[in-house]
């Protein structure tokens, strides 16, 4: 099995335990070869993290002894999004993993393929609402939570002014990072400011977040949601002179956060181990297919984060990089 010992802290040992088994078991049935899984998300493929969580779908696939078929928009489009859930139910899978960015623009489909009698389990985006839709469980971290660890670390840190960096406003688990981020910092006597990008303009990106810094020279920390602005913004302070003297962090990794971590121009990165997120909800459908509904996670949520990653561990964490499990390889 490919779960790797560095992934597993942040996972129910219950779950865990299950999974280790139900290789063996599924393996030695030949009806698990039958078994058909439909994944749908939101995200790109050109996002080096969505390539993270097909990794861990294709890993579970080959473990399990499975079908999987993975599908996503083109772009963050949510009527897009739910066309592909209505064509995955009209093909009447086994069951279907989807990831849950707004529920009310995807909820009836989800629930479409519950009605049918489709098992799905969601992954990333949904903690808050997956089971106001029927589904039986979700794997992933808790988004408000996560940003608040991000908010409270940043205060530590002595920031007092920041702007959240939102690629994706209108996604219900990038709004409740930016939401907890700056509860927490208001809590810490603090303040934070939304900034919208342009997930595919990096160039955009980088220029909207000069303007920005540009126009309140009081901000002294910034928050992205992902490598996708992370990478831009780091340019944005390169080129203003700002490296150092504004605290940058991340949710979520590729090699460049990482490499700026290791050198000390990025504070931290937030990381739910998203190649658990790929990975874990095949063994749970698997399990429930080939043995009559059993089900693991007791309906609630898995957690496979938030975790920091530092300068303390960043070169560690290089070390699963090139199988592409912690992030895509460079």
């Amino acid at each position: 099995m490919r779960i790797k010992k560095g992934l597993i802290g942040l996972v129910s040992v219950s779950l865990l335990a299950g999974a280790a088994v139900a290789p063996a078991a599924v393996l030695a049935d030949s009806h698990a070869k039958d078994i058909r899984i439909e994944v749908v998300s939101h995200g790109q493929a050109s996002d080096p993290f969505w390539s993270v969580v097909q990794n861990g779908v294709n890993a579970a696939a080959a473990d399990m002894g499975v079908t999987a078929n993975y599908s996503a928009p083109g772009t963050f489009d949510m009527v897009a999004m739910a066309q592909l859930i209505d064509t995955a139910v009209a093909s009447q899978p086994d069951a279907i993993v989807v990831s849950l960015p707004d529920a009310d623009a995807l909820g009836p489909a989800i629930e479409a393929a519950v009605a049918a009698g489709i098992p799905v389990v969601s992954m990333n985006s949904g903690s808050d609402d997956y089971a106001a839709l029927g589904i039986l469980a979700h794997v992933g971290q808790t988004e408000y939570e996560a940003g608040l660890g991000g908010g409270a670390r940043m205060a530590a840190a002595g920031v007092t002014k920041a702007l959240c960096i939102n690629q994706e406003v209108g996604n219900t688990a990038l709004d409740l990072r930016c939401q907890g981020f700056a509860d927490a910092l208001a809590e810490a006597g603090a303040s934070s400011e939304v900034v919208a990008v342009d997930l595919a303009d990096p160039a955009a990106t980088q220029a909207t977040v000069e303007a920005a810094l540009t126009a309140d020279p009081e901000v002294n920390g910034v928050l992205t949601l992902g490598p996708t602005g992370a990478l831009p913004t780091l340019e944005a302070l390169n080129s203003m002179g700002g490296t150092g003297e504004i605290a940058l962090a991340t949710f979520d990794l590729a090699p460049e956060v990482l490499q700026a971590i290791a050198d000390g121009t990025m504070l931290f990165a937030i990381d739910q181990q998203q190649y658990l997120q790929g990975y874990l909800p095949f063994v749970m459908l698997t399990v429930f297919n080939e043995f009559g509904g059993l089900f693991q996670g007791g309906g609630g949520v898995v957690l496979t984060g938030h975790g920091f990653v530092t300068a303390d561990n960043a070169v560690a964490v290089f070390e699963l990089s090139a199988e592409g499990i912690r992030l895509a390889p460079s």
